[in-house]
């Protein structure tokens, strides 16, 4: 039987902006979705731009309770903040986060993605 996310985990709003998300995804998030989709890796299956609780994470996990985003230039010092207290939320919510700036993805992305498959077998 296929894992059910919890409903409460879903949030009704944002499902519209995620869409919008999905269709104006970064060259950095395509790159990354191409190596992630269709359980390409390992077997895991990833879903981008999905809403959980009042966030819209860029990928995620669901049976590894893994997350995965992804930063580019605009995230500054104030921007750090609002995403650690994110993190700590979505780390209440019962998930591990893991994050990559966009120039990782673009540069190193064979670093990348053996990270995230370190951190799905550390389940």
């Amino acid at each position: 039987m296929p894992y059910r996310t919890p409903t409460r985990l879903i949030a009704k709003q944002p499902l519209a902006r995620a869409r919008t998300l999905r269709r104006e995804s970064t060259d950095a998030e395509k790159r990354l979705w191409a190596l992630l989709r269709n359980r390409n890796l390992d077997g895991w299956k990833f879903r981008r731009q999905m809403p959980i609780d009042s966030f819209i994470v860029d990928f995620c996990c669901i049976e590894a309770r893994l997350i995965v985003e992804l930063d580019g230039g605009q995230h500054s010092d104030e921007r750090k903040r609002y995403d650690d207290l994110r993190s700590q939320q979505l780390i209440a919510l019962g998930f591990r986060v893991i994050r990559f700036w966009n120039n990782e993805v673009m540069r190193e992305i064979e670093g990348v993605v053996q990270e995230i498959s370190r951190m799905l077998r550390a389940e």
